[in-house]
């Protein structure tokens, strides 16, 4: 179902984890906000507590996590959450923070997915806009892709392709609702090779990257002792990144998201291409009367959904 009105937390909820990069502990505080507000990040422990908007003209840095940054402050790897807010139709947050890196987790957004439930949001007296795509929208580099197509569903699709036994080619394609994202994405955990963890280890960098918050992979297979979540638990990551990138936008697309083997740098670079073409979308309410379909979906959507 379709949401029509904006929506916000009923009451606030708290975490505590270590950062994936620095190793540091954080506190976060997910709390309500106005409508229209949209999503923002709040730097408790530097004076004035300084805001940092959750918009793609606001990143950084795509390397390693999503970082954006306003007026010299920044708030790193936000993605998980990002994708728990838009898929969980979190329209307007502000989310706390006690240091510079939100907390890992489990390398998943379920423990946020499970604190965000339904009984815990409230519709707001604004309207909920979206983008509505009236024609296709595509960027192709180096082996990569990204596009957006007409549809009348929030849907997205993903292929990744790696040269690993434990994972191959995966694809997966998902409605997005609330119940859908919580119950096939959320769970799904972030992942990265043995070789590489210890590399970025040696730099500095990963230093709260354990088997406890991540899947990881050595020439063997996975090293994790209870194994998968998901058969394809790695296409769902990839989607649930997506989810968090693509929600820098701002607002929500009502069409299709289709990627192939792209991943946060790439996505970036869509959301500026997006922006470019102004005349392949219009912002704008969806009637709760309004068909499951949209008159302009194509066959394109209809072939793969």
């Amino acid at each position: 179902m379709m949401n029509i009105r904006q929506r916000t937390l009923a009451e606030p909820v708290y975490f505590k984890g270590k950062g994936l990069h620095s190793g540091k502990t954080v506190n976060l505080a997910i709390k309500p906000a106005p409508p229209n507000f949209g999503i923002k990040f709040k730097r408790v422990d530097l004076p004035g507590s300084p805001l940092i908007s959750s918009h793609f003209n606001r990143v950084i840095d795509t390397s390693l996590a999503t970082v954006v940054g306003e007026n010299g402050f920044i708030v790193s790897t936000i993605e998980h959450l990002m994708a728990t807010l838009s898929g969980m139709s979190i329209d307007n947050a502000i989310a706390e923070l006690d240091d510079y890196e939100l907390p890992i987790m489990d390398g998943s957004a379920a423990v946020f997915t499970e604190a965000i439930t339904s009984g815990n949001i409230i519709e707001q007296d604004a309207p909920r806009l979206y983008f509505v795509i009236s024609s296709p929208i595509e960027l192709q580099k180096d082996g990569k892709s990204v596009g957006v197509y007409p549809g009348g569903r929030r849907t997205i699709s993903c292929t990744i392709d790696f040269d690993h036994p434990a994972i191959k080619e995966q694809k997966y394609t998902i409605e997005l609702t609330s119940d859908n994202f919580a119950r096939e994405i959320g769970p799904a955990r972030t992942f990265g090779f043995y070789q590489e963890l210890e590399y970025l280890k040696h730099y500095g960098l990963a230093k709260g990257g354990s088997l406890d918050n991540a899947i990881v992979i050595d020439q063997n297979g996975v090293m994790n002792e209870n194994g998968l979540r998901f058969q394809d638990e790695f296409v769902r990551h990839k989607i649930l990144d997506a989810i968090g990138d693509f929600s820098l936008l701002g607002m929500p697309i009502l069409g299709h998201i289709e990627l192939y083997k792209s991943g946060h740098n790439f996505n970036h670079e869509f959301l500026k291409e997006f922006f470019r073409q102004k005349k392949a979308w219009q912002t704008a309410p969806v009637d709760s009367t309004e068909a499951t379909r949209h008159p302009n979906e194509t066959q394109h959507e209809r072939s793969i959904v």
